[in-house]
């Protein structure tokens, strides 16, 4: 039996190769998990009401790119969050997760070769593990673009060599940036769109951290498109209710751009996607329709980015996260370290090469673990306070 060769070298995913690292070994102390990025936090209690109300519609098959009631939900979404029209018919769809649209793009939209080379898609280093995935599918190249401390952990694609952005058909960025925190400014928007225009690829808004932040609303990509009047299928924008909202197991994201791009990720899904079912559907739209409880979600994670604050006060190369739910913590050797923490506390982080691309002294991550700020506080801080004293000492 023959089998493709074309994802026979992907690395092991993070989340398996950390328990052939670490589950060998006895904790040294009481499991504290700190590695995976599901949130804890109460959702609104009224989502089991509404998908009870509307469990009828488990009977049917579910539209292929959302019910109407839906999209007109993340349409308002997109209006009040980014100040950008956008029609409900033509350009959004919803998703199972924006795992999936952030795959299905790149078999959509991204063609075979371009200017008779072929294609490149970027990536920021450390990256979400589907762009890489994505990228292979398409028959592309991924190219990791290192987001490190000189670079204001994001990617500096305007670096890259003339070579490169010719092959370039998307690049993938992620704001607020998983691991790092870190934020991408309406400047670095502006030089990445106007790059985008010059070279003519498309950019993949990755900006499922968006509510989670410090004190200002993170900008995003469609705002400063639109304001530069650049090509309508230049940016398509990933959101969802995983993080915004504490709902990762509903399986709502959605997909946002120019009515082409639309128009092609809907055909693909309709031979290849698995809607959500109808009373999800139902429940997502009412919780896209309500910014209550992400204000009160986002206080949760303010009191969180304090406590980190006082944990690792004074402690050389903590870099206090703008945004998101991760802290990236400089290490000697993030396996090493994490190995030993676990070893000797209980506490589960997660290596940062795990999340990072290349060889042995030239991995970004290499020297970084990510601790996920998700527990409830107290436990946190606990884990916070162990992990600091077991690193730092």
């Amino acid at each position: 039996m023959n089998f493709p060769e074309r994802f026979s070298n992907l690395p092991e995913y993070a989340f398996p190769r950390l328990r052939t690292l670490l589950d060998h070994h006895q904790p040294g102390g009481d499991v504290i998990h700190m590695t995976i990025g599901a949130p804890m936090h109460d959702f609104p209690a009224w989502v089991t009401d509404v998908i009870t109300e509307n469990a009828a519609g488990f009977q049917g098959y579910p539209p292929n790119e959302g019910s109407p009631e839906l999209r007109c939900a993340i349409t308002d979404w997109i209006a009040r969050r980014y100040g950008v029209q956008m029609d409900p018919d033509t350009n959004v769809m919803a998703l199972n997760g924006t795992r999936e649209g952030l795959y299905n793009a790149a078999m959509a939209l991204c063609p075979e070769e371009k200017n008779g080379q072929k294609p490149i898609i970027l990536c920021p280093n450390p990256f979400y593990q589907v762009y890489m995935v994505a990228s292979i599918s398409v028959r592309a190249e991924p190219v990791f673009v290192p987001a490190t401390a000189a670079t204001g952990h994001l990617p500096d694609y305007a670096g890259l060599p003339k070579d490169v952005l010719n092959r370039t058909v998307a690049a993938y960025i992620c704001s607020p940036a998983n691991p790092q925190g870190a934020v991408a400014s309406h400047d670095y928007w502006v030089e990445l769109i106007q790059l985008a225009e010059k070279y003519d690829f498309r950019i993949f808004a990755d900006e499922c951290y968006s509510e989670i932040y410090r004190d200002e609303a993170p900008t995003g990509a469609l705002t400063v498109a639109q304001e530069l009047g650049a090509d309508p299928e230049r940016v398509t924008l990933f959101n969802s209710l995983s993080k915004r909202s504490n709902l990762a197991g509903l399986r709502s994201g959605l997909i946002a751009g120019g009515p082409e791009t639309i128009k092609r990720v809907k055909q693909l899904r309709s031979y290849a996607g698995a809607p959500l079912p109808l009373p999800l559907q139902a429940a997502a739209a009412r919780v896209w329709a309500d910014e209550e409880h992400v204000a009160e979600n986002r206080v949760l994670y303010q009191e969180k980015y304090a406590i980190a604050d006082e944990v690792f006060a004074g402690q050389q190369g903590y870099m206090p996260p703008e945004a998101g739910f991760f802290l990236w913590l400089p290490v000697e050797n993030g396996e090493e370290t994490a190995l030993k923490v676990w070893k000797q506390t209980g506490v589960r982080v997660l290596p940062g090469a795990y999340l990072s691309q290349g060889d042995p002294g030239q991995n970004p991550g290499e020297q970084f673990i990510r601790v996920a700020m998700v527990a409830p506080k107290t436990e946190m801080k606990r884990g916070l306070i162990k992990l600091r004293d077991c690193i730092y000492s």
